[in-house]
């Protein structure tokens, strides 16, 4: 192992390369990330390295979204097989015909899509700024909202929003984290705060339960992956329920040693996250595989979506 990190240190010096993770990879990998973030978060610092490679430690949507706002660098994934079962769920064909059948409506589509379904969408979103940017879209504008339904249901809570079409996707690993888990894990850690993402099969459930009645979910927050980790650092709290996947709480751990973290279900793992190994890294960086390039005609219009978020946000 330490091998294996000795050579990747030594090819990133030689190549100019930057290594980014997400959240969720596996903790060896995060470990030797020069940045380690959430999906925008890691495109976004992709964009501003001055590094001329990119080795990109997440799922294949994510490296897309780092070529689209990084054009001129070179993206590599470790693992080309490293896809994501939420941005699957919708199709660039299956939106361009469900725009078709809601004429005029505004399209909201959540990062985790591919880059041929951002570039038929109006607005990107993360799951930190989703409810701000719908409510930028002038409430008698129709919207139709994708791939993750969890996700839209908050939003729409959030919003009071009664025109909001919502796709029926979801990601297999938070849509696993079910309401009797948390309910579960809450009873035998009542001391604990609890931290849902909203793509998360629970999220409705305590979304719902919070507006009718806050007093029952106290020490509750919804919040992106980064949000997460943002909140631990931030909290007076010494032990955490976390409902997202169980990958995070590595970080979690690792800059708050003296705090206790516990999943709300053990078996939230992402297999094609954990795809990425150190062996994989040190073969990218060598050989320079897989190169992940979106061409210029769709990352064109994929990045103007992008950008009317950060407009926004």
């Amino acid at each position: 192992m330490d091998d294996i990190i000795r050579q990747i240190e030594d090819l990133k010096k030689q190549k100019n390369a930057f290594i980014i993770a997400h959240n969720y990879e596996r903790p060896e990998v995060q470990d030797i990330a020069d940045f380690v973030g959430d999906s925008l978060g890691l495109s976004q610092r992709a964009a501003a390295t001055d590094a001329d490679i990119i080795v990109f430690c997440g799922v294949h949507f994510m490296a897309e979204t780092a070529s689209i706002l990084a054009p001129t660098k070179k993206v590599l994934i470790p693992d080309l097989k490293a896809g994501c079962s939420l941005a699957a769920t919708i199709t660039a064909d299956e939106l361009i015909k469900w725009k078709a059948e809601n004429p005029g409506a505004v399209v909201v589509s959540y990062v985790n899509t591919t880059a041929e379904v951002k570039a038929e969408t109006d607005y990107c979103c993360t799951s930190s700024n989703a409810v701000k940017v719908v409510n930028a879209i002038p409430a008698d504008r129709e919207i139709l909202f994708l791939p993750d339904m969890f996700l839209g249901a908050y939003v729409k809570r959030m919003t009071g929003r009664t025109n909001m079409k919502i796709w029926a996707g979801e990601c297999h690993v938070h849509a696993g984290i079910r309401p009797e888990d948390m309910e579960k894990k809450r009873a035998e850690y009542a001391d604990a705060e609890f931290l849902i993402h909203p793509e998360c099969g629970c999220a409705s459930a305590a979304m719902f339960s919070m507006a009718c009645n806050p007093g029952a979910y106290p020490n509750t927050h919804i919040c992106s992956t980064e949000g997460m980790i943002n909140r631990v650092k931030e909290s007076p709290a010494s032990r955490f329920l976390v409902a997202t996947e169980t990958g995070i709480m590595h970080r979690m751990r690792k800059y708050n040693p003296g705090k206790t973290f516990v999943a709300v279900n053990d078996r939230a793992v992402c297999q094609f996250m954990k795809m990425i190994t150190l062996e994989k890294v040190l073969r990218s960086l060598r050989e320079e595989v897989f190169e992940v390039k979106v061409p210029a005609p769709i990352a064109d219009r994929a990045r103007k979506a992008i950008q009317r978020m950060v407009e926004i946000c």
